[in-house]
């Protein structure tokens, strides 16, 4: 499969589920943020959990990586790409560009 691009918007994130595309969103925020706003049907790992867990990242699928604002998972899009994880792509402005741009009525933190 081709490389993904490095980074993805909320609105291509959304196309993509709306399609039903074979997309797995891995959320690398700690467990109390997830307990604050989340996205139904994503891989929680927290960042620091990564190198740790990384055989549950799948590596034959698109990944799409989100935290809270973009910062956590651009690292992380960059760690698993440097592990061989082509297909994986930041998704800009994290789950706060979600609530601003997709669903206004999701806790803002």
């Amino acid at each position: 499969m081709s490389e993904a691009p490095l980074e993805i918007s909320i609105q291509e994130l959304k196309a993509a589920l709306d399609q039903g595309d074979d997309l797995v969103v891995l959320d690398v925020r700690e467990p109390w943020e997830l307990g604050r706003a989340s996205l139904p049907g994503t891989l929680n790992i927290p960042m620091n959990e990564i190198p740790d867990r990384l055989a549950e990242v799948p590596d034959d699928r698109r990944v799409a990586v989100l935290c809270r604002s973009g910062g956590r998972s651009m690292q992380v899009t960059n760690y698993l790409r440097g592990h061989g994880y082509g297909m994986t792509s930041n998704i800009t402005g994290g789950i706060m560009a979600w609530a601003d741009q997709i669903d206004p009525s999701m806790t803002r933190y």
